[in-house]
């Protein structure tokens, strides 16, 4: 089965900083940043990122290298990155959130790494990185007397333009490297398709180090908008509604347990910031409709919920679905729509092999959003980059390790991770359609479902709730569960928790849950 997407003709030149340094010729006033209570225009961000990347060419950091960022959310972080993409090398984000043991970790992992860009409340945390740190504060006036012109760097569409850390199925953080060819594909079709301009003023709420973040930074940048950014390290719903409600924000990328939280926050507070919103982003992990349904449908609610899917390795997003059209009677798992431009979505089996519309199989994915693959190693993940042979030709695809199907209507729907699923009692099961049966329950808000392995070897399931209204009994909750499900996939344990608890990058923390319920194991 194939879902094919789009074709469209991209520049021959599918730089993406390109870009951004149209619109600094053409709009040179427009505000391109803002944060923290100051401005930069788009004539002074493209200045101040060409002397930046003028720095890294002199030191030889260009073209194939690789420049870290551990940064906050700042002007200083954009302009950090439009830099080293001037510069011709690819940058990796470090995210400052991260506890310094994983940073020790990742900077270990990172070949030919040029650089690390930090700064005072940063750099100690790299302070263990073999590369040059380069704090840009400190390097002011040996910045400012570098040419403000753009550099002539011959970046090309195959030049590799950022890398992200992604958790590999070993445990082992893998970087996943982009090309600029997959990065503007992605970018050049969310504004085409979605018709975003020089007003979609854009808010970014979720951490450096997720992959979705870099869209959502270069994407108003791209369009010739505003990126609002929050002076927080880490996700503050508060700021962050309040952003959306004093400045002209018009899209916002997000997670979708993070929109969970702007909308209580919404709905607590009787505004109606965020259903005038152009835009909400949203995926990651899978939906709990009825966290939103309510929201989404009532009466003066303009915003468009775009519920998207992707993986990092294939440039973040590979199919999109107008929430609007989900009806609930129809669909027990909300779709994720089409795919992007110059994309396709293949159906696979076991042995690679094209299944029939309706019917499950592994989502593989092709076309211009299939990254550069791993720069860190050579272990089983690569794999996942293979080749299969269409109609006689060989076509790179990427394999996703998720489950779907097409519906008869050409809609992509994820119904979970393939190596997620687990046997109880002899019989495969996969937790996330436990975890959709209990949001569908009067009284639960949200679940989430882990699991553990007893003594005996057995698997074991643990449902966390997060009540609504009245907190149903685990009696209750048991007995309509098995009206829906069969006995071996109603969890054994059921716990009430106030809120689930979320990862810096937005989704439900999963280990945290699972470090809870060790906790609660008496130590003999």
């Amino acid at each position: 089965m194939i879902l094919p997407g789009k074709r469209v003709t991209l520049p021959s030149v599918p730089v993406v900083h390109r870009r951004f340094e149209t619109h600094a010729a053409e709009t040179p006033d427009a505000t391109a940043v803002f944060c923290a209570g100051q401005r930069m225009s788009y004539r002074e961000l493209n200045a101040r990122a060409n002397q930046f990347a003028h720095l890294l060419i002199e030191r030889g950091h260009g073209r194939g290298t690789k420049v870290g960022i551990c940064l906050d959310y700042s002007i200083d972080m954009l302009v950090a990155i439009l830099g080293t993409l001037k510069s011709g090398a690819a940058y990796v984000p470090l995210d400052p959130a991260y506890p310094a043991a994983r940073l020790r970790l990742l900077l270990g992992q990172i070949p030919q790494l040029a650089a690390i860009v930090a700064g005072a409340a940063t750099v100690e945390l790299v302070a263990c990185a073999k590369a040059p740190v380069v704090d840009l504060a400190h390097l002011s006036d040996k910045l400012a007397a570098l040419p403000a012109v753009d550099p002539d760097v011959p970046v090309t569409g195959d030049d590799i333009c950022y890398a992200v850390f992604t958790s590999g199925s070993t445990g082992t953080p893998k970087l996943t490297a982009l090309r600029h060819e997959n990065w503007f594909n992605l970018l050049n079709w969310l504004t085409v398709e979605y018709g975003l301009h020089r007003g979609s003023h854009n808010l970014v709420v979720s951490a450096f180090g997720f992959d979705l973040s870099q869209r959502s930074l270069m994407m108003p940048l791209f369009c010739g908008a505003t990126q609002y950014l929050m002076a927080s390290r880490n996700f503050d719903a508060a700021m962050a509604y309040r952003m959306v409600t004093e400045h002209d924000i018009r899209t916002v990328n997000c997670a979708s347990s993070t929109l969970y939280v702007l909308v209580d926050w919404e709905t607590a507070s009787g505004r109606s910031a965020l259903t005038g919103l152009d835009y909400v982003l949203f995926g990651g992990e899978p939906l709990h409709v009825g966290r939103v349904w309510d929201w989404a449908v009532a009466e003066g609610n303009t915003c468009t919920l775009l519920h998207q899917y992707g993986v990092a390795e294939c440039a973040d997003v590979a199919t999109s679905y107008d929430l609007a059209d989900y009806r609930r009677d129809e669909h027990d798992v909300a779709p994720v729509g089409r795919p992007a431009y110059n994309t396709d979505i293949h159906i696979l089996d076991e042995q690679l092999r094209g299944v029939r519309i309706g019917e499950p199989g592994e989502i593989c994915i092709a076309g211009r959003s299939v990254g550069a693959g791993y720069l860190n190693g050579s272990g089983p993940e690569s794999a996942r980059f293979t080749t299969i042979q269409v109609h006689g030709a060989s076509v790179r695809i990427y394999r996703t390790g998720d489950r779907g199907y097409v519906t008869e209507t050409g809609q992509l729907v994820v119904l979970g991770r393939m190596d997620t699923q687990v046997k109880v009692r002899g019989m495969r099961i996969d937790p996330h359609e436990i975890e959709r049966a209990l949001g569908r329950l009067a009284g639960v808000r949200q679940a989430a479902v882990v699991v553990t392995v007893d003594a005996a070897g057995d698997c074991q399931l643990t449902a966390f709730l997060e009540p609504a209204g009245d907190d149903p009994a685990d009696s209750d909750v048991r007995a309509r569960l098995l009206e829906a499900l069969p006995r071996n996939m109603v969890p054994a344990t059921f716990r009430r928790v106030d809120r689930l608890p979320l990862t810096p990058h937005g989704k439900v923390d999963r280990a945290a849950l699972l470090d809870e319920l060790r906790a609660r194991v008496p130590t003999r």
